[in-house]
């Protein structure tokens, strides 16, 4: 029970369906052409947490008094680079091949936002990836089009069911939202259980 309507702010089916697996009554609102451009001295979780708040930042305006906005924003980093959303087909094939036998990071911010205060977190998990070859990688790139995902790859896909070695941290984080997290800070400072 609530004293807050939930909004969130996404067109992420994932974030849609893991805020969904808390049982919690929300509702989608997408306000377009939010910029997600970042200062280039951030670094790993400061990026996606400076994202979040400043989505956040372009709704506050047309909040209600009884509305708590979620705003959130993942990326992967690996090596001091960020990994964004691949461009096309080649530049899927790049990502995953520079993540292919390595560790990296997926940080993903979140901002908790009422007329009245703000609360905002960074989720961090290292995912290892076992040695990819080219046939796996295109396979994945034809079958499944990762071109909405960071990093270009969805872990809840084909790709994580064969190359995903290791997670060390939340697995709902590298889909899209820490959602545990998510609900802790929901109940601690606002009182929605």
């Amino acid at each position: 029970m609530s004293d807050y309507k939930l909004i969130l702010a996404s067109n992420s089916p994932r974030r849609r369906e893991l805020l969904a697996g808390l049982d919690l009554d929300f509702e989608v609102r997408v306000l377009p052409g939010i910029d997600e451009c970042y200062p280039p001295e951030l670094q790993g979780g400061d990026i996606p947490l400076f994202i979040a708040k400043e989505k956040a930042q372009a709704y506050v305006p047309l909040l209600l008094p009884h509305e708590l906005l979620i705003t959130a924003d993942t990326i992967v980093w690996l090596n001091g680079q960020v990994l964004e959303k691949p461009a096309d087909e080649a530049d899927a094939a790049r990502m995953l091949r520079m993540l292919s036998g390595n560790t990296h990071q997926v940080y993903t911010g979140v901002c908790l936002t009422t007329i009245e205060k703000q609360v905002a977190f960074v989720g961090c998990t290292d995912v290892t990836f076992s040695k990819l070859s080219d046939d796996e990688i295109q396979t994945y790139i034809r079958r499944y089009r990762p071109f909405d995902k960071a990093g270009s790859y969805g872990v809840q896909e084909w790709i994580g069911y064969v190359g995903v070695e290791n997670i060390n941290g939340s697995f709902y984080n590298v889909m899209g939202l820490p959602v545990q997290r998510l609900y802790q800070a929901l109940k601690q400072n606002f009182n929605i259980k």
